[in-house]
Formats: C-alpha cells, structure tokens, sequence
C-alpha cells in the first residue's frame, strides 16, 4: 500500500485519478465474486479503520520496502506514516481534494509541505498514490479491471483461512505492466491481507495487512491538513 512520502529519496503520495475510488468500493463492477461482495458489505457497517502495511515494491533494477501505518475515515480522510524503509518517519494526510500535506522524518518532520496530487514526487516507485492504497480500492481494482477474475480458497495465512482471488489481466500494458493480481481475504472478516502483483513472473509488489481495527473512532481532528 506503497506511497512515496516527501522523504529525501521518496514523497507524499497523491490522490487517484478519480477521488470518488476513495469514497466506497464500486457499486458497478465489470467483474464479481463472493467475496468482493462479502468485502463491500463489511465496508459498508464500518465508518473507519487502520492498519499496518507490509510493502515489497519493484520497478525495474529498483526495489523499496516499507512498513506503513495507514489510518481511514468516510468519506475521504486518509493518513500514512512510514513506521520503517525508506523515508522513515515521513507521513501524509489526504482530504479528498486535489492537494496532500506531508512531512519528513527526523529533523524535518516539524515542516509540512502541500503538493498537487500530480506533482512526480507524490507517488511510490510504482505511482501508488495513499487513495490507490486504500484497501477498500485495492478490492476495487479486482472488480473494475478487465481480466478473468477467478475465486477459489486460499488456504491459510497466519493461521487465517481465506478467500483467494485471482485476476488475470486483459491488457497489462494499460495496467502498469502487470499481468496478474492476487488477492486473499480473510473468510472470517472478509477484509485483505495480503496482496501479490506479478509482471509476468516477475513480482512487482508483495503486500501483507496487520493489525486492522475498524470503528475506532476517528474524526476530523486526526487528519490536520
């Protein structure tokens, strides 16, 4: 879930092309399976989350591995802080406008800075932006990407059994160069934790999810922008 954070080799990420992916999973979708549905129904009883997020991201010769924390509130508040990688420290808030607010890690961290949400310093190695790592738009992606979508049981992660999907992708060259998308949601909560993206066999990001709480009672107040 992948973002580059105003950091000295990395920056805040930015807004998706289309804000409203940051609002609800889709209520159209091109593909389907029980567990999308399972997912969007969770979604919808919950009014805020966080997580942790476990990123491996590759992008030709370049690698980056960061440990994020990310926090959610509906409609649009978004909130990340890399807790250890690359720009350590680092963090950005998004409102659901056309800016983000970021600052760095260590002496820096005091000094906040605005940039558009296409400014090229807002985005992982892989152009992820904080609304693209949401994980109510990662579910999004599987529903609204052209591709053969199947479901089958992904046995167990962490001791977690779960729903895996796979997504093979129609045309990878309008999707980043990735060709597959795996996802496992857990059959318990039926929320994802972990997510793998293969350009060809190549894995370009591999992606764990811990720690998630829902309905922790966030508000305005903790996404200062």
């Amino acid at each position: 879930m992948i973002r580059r954070l105003l950091s000295s080799s990395a920056s805040l990420a930015g807004i998706a092309t289309t804000i409203a992916f940051a609002l609800t999973p889709a209520a159209r979708a091109e593909n389907s399976a029980p567990a999308i549905a399972a997912f969007e129904q969770a979604f919808a009883s919950i009014n805020d989350y966080e997580c942790r997020q476990r990123v491996h991201e590759v992008k030709g010769s370049t690698t980056q591995d960061r440990v994020y924390y990310l926090w959610f509130m509906k409609p649009h508040y978004a909130k990340t802080l890399i807790e250890s990688g690359d720009g350590k420290g680092s963090g950005g808030v998004w409102a659901g406008g056309d800016q983000v607010s970021g600052h760095q890690g260590g002496l820096l961290s005091g000094i906040h800075l605005k940039v558009s949400v296409n400014d090229p310093r807002a985005t992982s190695i892989r152009g992820v932006t904080i609304p693209e790592g949401l994980l109510q738009n990662v579910v999004r992606r599987y529903a609204t990407t052209a591709g053969t979508l199947t479901q089958l049981s992904g046995g167990k992660i962490g001791g977690v059994a779960t729903d895996r999907l796979d997504l093979k992708v129609a045309d990878p060259s309008s999707n980043g160069g990735v060709s597959e998308e795996i996802l496992y949601l857990s059959q318990e909560t039926h929320w994802p934790i972990r997510q793998i993206l293969y350009a060809g066999s190549q894995i370009v990001l591999d992606e764990t999810i811990t720690d998630l709480k829902t309905n922790t009672g966030l508000t305005q107040n903790d996404f200062p922008f």
